[in-house]
């Protein structure tokens, strides 16, 4: 086996070849919003067109940049030039880029999205991108602090050695040869990292309480069950550098003293599921997996789990019984999963964008990522902006940033001269924050004060023609059709509030219902097993709190102000399960 330094010096070798060398690299992005935008197609274009005109090229399917507006994604780097960037290419667009800039050496500036300079921004550009804008200073990107997804868009995630030419299992080398277990779960502390998948409890202090358990077998669980309306960060992470995740796995089984793992994945997100297969494999082909990892007497091992569409299976025992085999339900606690969790042993359950940290924390130091960020909410979150927004996509900023400044200066607010009215945040258990109280840092526990979460990092935006309580209605049913039923306060409290709601939005409410609505939510918070009934009721609470003059006016008035509930509109009512 290879050591690690001849590994990268090979990796760095491939890299310079393939930037530098003798043809042209096409980079198409091909993560869920590039497929949804006809990726393939423009693909298949840009084959015909280079054997049309003869010329040899790097044509890799890479990930997602972050510009999801822009899709399909076309990205061109000459040896030795800059990376173009063509936007919304048409298979028409793909072969005229193919015939001028790619065979013909001249960029097209009036289809061209913005350019990345190979050296950097401080690198001097020539006279052939004359008209064509720095990519760094797009709103979507000035804004940007670039950790988890530091490499999406850039490597191909299907070629481990990109990933390592770009600084990939540096920090599991650092690691196993310069680090002890304790070091690495000291750093991980020190960085405040918390998770990113709805709770933010402190990573160090979950991997702290597996550490301590002296049992021969132990799991490491990778949470990909994303199931968030308006959240796709876990599988644009998984689609663009599945290699980040597989080093934070390995890393937290050496920090804990875990030798095995398990990369948990919904049914049907073909893409996610296909490369996190492919980075396993390659991983264990480079040694980075399996016995003796890097020469080490540390051994691990990998597999990816998956199961049937149940948002459910997402909260961590519902994940577990999953694995198991079994339907994808709550467990009762205690015993919690560090004591008494897969197959019954000690477990740890991480989401994807936590785990993707963990290699450039150790890689850096835990003090470096403590630096970003606001107070106790350390580092970066990735958000992912959809609605009524100019530019909609996923961005990556640190902690502390304004949510206004999100939604204005890297979306650009809302397009046709129309007035932002809410936002929802978190996902479906998350908050709805009215245009008047967006001004709030984004902050783990700010956020919650003002009765709305991070969550999974969703952000749907609504302009003024939406109305919050059809709103309101959509997310409940949304709830009430993914609970489990194992517990009666969720499984009866979900479908008395969309009951209500629905009646409300036919404006046949009476007064009585908001007060009515208040008293099963403090019901479903107090007597549900899990987060989906505990927190159930957060975006009707938050609606309420920022809106209820709205829910009055379709109550005494029998009047939707938007005229949004006098139109005809999906009811979940006939597929309740």
């Amino acid at each position: 086996m290879a050591s690690f330094e001849e590994i990268a010096a090979e990796s760095q070798q491939r890299w310079e070849e393939l930037t530098a060398g003798g043809q042209p690299w096409i980079r198409v992005g091909t993560a869920l919003c590039g497929k949804a935008a006809g990726c393939d197609a423009v693909i298949a274009s840009i084959e015909a067109a280079l054997e049309q005109n003869g010329v040899a090229a790097q044509l890799s399917q890479v990930g997602c940049l972050g510009l999801c507006f822009a899709e399909p994604l076309v990205d061109v780097q000459l040896p030795g030039g800059p990376r173009v960037f063509y936007g919304n290419v048409t298979p028409d667009m793909a072969a005229e880029i193919v015939s001028n800039h790619v065979a013909g050496g001249s960029p097209l500036a009036h289809l061209a999205l913005g350019y990345l300079a190979a050296g950097g921004p401080d690198e001097e550009v020539d006279s052939t991108l004359a008209g064509i804008p720095d990519l760094n200073q797009h709103p979507m990107r000035v804004l940007e602090n670039r950790v988890a997804l530091r490499n999406a868009g850039t490597i191909d995630p299907g070629d481990i050695h990109q990933y390592i030419a770009y600084g990939g299992y540096h920090a599991l080398n650092r690691a196993l040869t310069e680090m002890t277990p304790e070091e690495v779960l000291e750093d991980v502390k020190t960085s405040g990292l918390r998770g990113r998948g709805g709770a933010a409890f402190p990573t160090g202090v979950k991997w702290g309480f597996l550490a301590g358990s002296n049992a021969p077998q132990k799991y490491i669980l990778c949470n990909c069950e994303e199931g968030d309306p308006g959240a796709f960060n876990d599988k644009a992470i998984l689609e663009s550098d599945p290699q980040t995740l597989v080093e934070g796995i390995i890393l937290a089984g050496y920090a804990t003293g875990t030798s095995h793992a398990y990369i948990f994945i919904r049914h049907g997100h073909d893409g996610p599921i296909d490369r996190a297969r492919a980075a396993v494999v390659q991983a264990q082909e480079m040694g980075f997996l399996g016995e003796n990892i890097l020469g080490s007497d540390f051994s691990f091992h990998l597999e990816v789990a998956l199961t049937g569409d149940s948002y459910v299976a997402g909260e961590e025992s519902a994940l577990m019984e999953a694995i198991e085999g079994k339907r994808a339900m709550p467990r009762y606690r205690p015993p919690f999963p560090a004591a008494v969790g897969l197959f019954g042993k000690p477990s740890n359950i991480n989401n994807v964008k936590t785990l993707a940290y963990v290699p450039e924390i150790i890689a850096k130091g835990g003090e470096w990522f403590a630096g970003i960020g606001h107070d106790k909410s350390t580092g970066t979150v990735i958000i992912c902006l959809t609605g009524d927004l100019k530019y909609t996509g996923m961005i990556e900023v640190p902690l502390g940033i304004n949510l206004k400044d999100v939604l204005y200066q890297a979306a650009g607010g809302v397009p046709d001269g129309k007035a932002l009215k809410f936002v929802q945040t978190g996902g479906p258990l998350g908050g709805v924050l009215g245009a008047d109280n967006i001004d709030i840092v984004l902050d783990f526990d700010i956020l919650r004060t003002a009765g709305a979460i991070l969550g999974s990092g969703g952000v749907i935006a609504a302009d003024e023609d939406n109305c919050v309580v059809d709103l309101t209605r959509a997310l409940i049913a949304f709830c009430q059709y993914e609970s489990c039923g194992k517990c009666f306060p969720c499984r009866m409290g979900m479908s008395h509030l969309l009951e209500v709601l629905e009646r409300i939005c036919r404006l046949e409410g009476v007064p009585e219902d908001l007060d009515l609505m208040r008293k099963v939510g403090q019901d479903m918070q107090a007597g549900s097993l899990c987060g989906h009934g505990q927190l159930g009721f957060n975006p009707v609470a938050s609606a309420l709190r920022y809106f209820g003059e709205e829910f009055e006016t379709h109550i005494l008035n029998r009047r939707c102000p938007t005229e949004v509930c006098s139109a005809p509109r999906f009811s979940p009512v006939s597929s309740r399960r």
